[in-house]
Parts: C-alpha cells; structure tokens; sequence
C-alpha cells in the first residue's frame, strides 16, 4: 500500500492534544495497514513548548520541509494561535503546502492559521465553540458554524476543541481505510466512552461512517446544518432527488441506521452539546434542535442515555472556556 504523507503543524503554545490526538490515530492505523507516515514540523526545528509546558521535538523547521507531496496537512490549535497566524514564514508555507495537499485539515483554533493562509474562502468550517464569533468577525469570508464536532467541506476538513480532533482523525481514517480499520483504532484508544453505574453511554462516538454516495452526502450534510429543520422522510428525500423509498434503503445501506434514527441521533448530540454549554432552557433547546417539547426531549434522553436533561445539564455543564 502506497503511504499517505500527513504533516502535522506546531507552534509555540499549541495544545497537545491537539497533536498527540490526531497523530496516534493515524500512527496506530499506519501499524495496521502501513497506510501512513507522519511528520511534524514547527516554524523552526528543535523542541516546541506547547501551552501546557510539555515540549516536542519538531525533526524539520518549515524551511526544511517540502511542502509538495503532503496527503493530509493537519494544523492544531492552542493559546499560541493569537502569535502564530501573525508569522509570515509559517502561514506562506501553511498556503503553499495547503494548495496541492489532498486534504486540508485543523483542530479547534488551528483553524485560524488556515484563515490566514487564505485557505477558507468561502467554506463552511468549525472551531472550538468558545472561538465561533472572534472567526466570525475576523473572518467574514468563512461560513463558521460552531454546532458540530467536525465538518467537511470539499478536502477541507475542522474540528472543534481538544479531544474532536481525535473524532476527526477516525473520520480520515475511515474515509481512506474503511470502517474497521477505524473501528480498531478506535477500540485500541478506548474512545467509546463509559459513565459509571447502569447508565448507558452518554456519550456515543462522535464519528460515523461517511457516506459512499452524493446523494446520502446530501441528506446528511442537511441534517448536520439544521438539525431542528423538518426532516421527515419525504423532506429528506427531496434533498438526495430520490423516492422516499429509495432513500430508506439507500441511507440504512451507507449508514448502517435508517434516516429517522439518524436523525434523532444528530438532534440529541445537538441538545447535548447546547445543554452542556448553555444557559438556554430546556423548553427552548427542545424546540430549537426539532423534538417540538421538553417532555418529547426527555423521553429522547430516557432512551438514549438513560438520564434526564436537567441531569445531564448538572453532570456536564461547563463554564470553563478551553481554546
């Protein structure tokens, strides 16, 4: 098998996750296949202090590293961000090896080095929610939408903070290698997460198979950028052009679920992510993300996670801001 470059960009005070995250994804699933080589690379060679103090050695200083050949360029994020889309050196190298990489990809904040490298003209992308309206105002040519874990658009790929780079790793993975590979990265990580006690899973993983089709990339790309919109079947089916039949058959096929419980899926990871991270009430969340009621949003959550919203509200709400 043919090996994928991928090149992961660090700078002084990035974040570490946002590095070892991704990079163990890609590392594990090159053990397994032989499908990649990682690189890092810094805006000098030599040791990198990230954010929280520990260092890792970059082998190659951009100057030293040619930008032709990258499969995937992976950016990560951290406090340093503010400092580095200003460097001159790295956000030229950043926009040349961006301009004929395959894919282009960021964790949380990273995502602002893209937008300097004049890599984001014009595509839907995400960050860490606490950075939406600072990319908002200083990026009026981005569409930023701060509801997902991660988004693709085109061979441009962002996620939101922290551990979503992880997410996004097994998304790549699995666009190149298939499920299992993913799957087994995954298992090997532990990144299906387990609460204590008889509860079931509060959190469910937050990738899933990509769609082989443009028409079920369509229904799913909806569902993600509304998920309160109507999405009946009949709704949905008029976004991939196909008999409502059709699409049922199609989407379980490709997806593994049918389109309802899809959609109830995307919908509760919404309602999560907004009661986690909100002071919005849970009448207002309900009505916002498509379950119409608080009672029809507790029953959801009953099902799902075994738990009430106002309980998972209380066990998960932050008031931190993590960049």
């Amino acid at each position: 098998m043919k090996q994928r470059r991928i090149v992961f960009v660090v700078f002084e005070g990035f974040q570490p996750l946002d590095l070892f995250g991704p990079h163990e994804v890609f590392q594990y699933a090159g053990r397994l296949t032989g499908g990649y080589s990682c690189q890092i690379t810094a805006p000098l060679p030599g040791p990198v202090p990230s954010g929280s103090g520990v260092s890792v050695h970059a082998p190659y200083g951009v100057a030293d590293l040619n930008p032709a050949g990258i499969d995937t360029l992976v950016v990560a994020g951290g406090d340093g961000i503010d400092q580095a889309r200003h460097d001159p050196t790295l956000t030229r190298w950043i926009a040349t090896a961006g301009a004929t990489a395959r894919r282009v990809t960021s964790v949380c904040s990273g995502v602002f080095l893209l937008a300097a490298a004049g890599l984001l003209h014009g595509r839907r992308v995400t960050t860490h929610w606490a950075r939406e309206e600072q990319l908002t105002r200083e990026h009026p040519e981005v569409v930023v939408d701060c509801d997902p874990i991660f988004l693709r658009d085109g061979r441009v790929w962002t996620s939101a903070g922290v551990t979503a780079g992880m997410d996004l790793a097994l998304a790549l993975v699995e666009d190149d290698l298939g499920r299992e590979v993913a799957h087994a990265a995954a298992q090997e990580m532990v990144l299906f997460l387990r609460r204590p006690g008889s509860q079931s899973q509060f959190s469910v993983a937050l990738w899933s198979a990509q769609p082989a089709s443009d028409p079920i990339r369509a229904v799913v790309a909806a569902i993600h950028s509304d998920p309160g919109a109507r999405h009946g079947i009949n709704d949905l089916a008029s976004h991939a052009g196909l008999s409502p039949r059709h699409l049922q058959r199609r989407f379980t096929a490709e997806l593994g679920v049918p389109p309802a419980a899809y959609v109830e899926g995307v919908r509760i990871e919404a309602a999560k992510r907004a009661l986690a991270e909100s002071t919005h009430p849970v009448e207002a969340i309900a009505r916002r993300y498509g379950f119409g009621t608080a009672e029809t949003l507790r029953r959801a959550f009953h099902r799902h996670l075994s738990v009430a919203p106002s309980d998972y509200r209380d066990r998960f709400r932050s008031t931190r801001e993590y960049i």
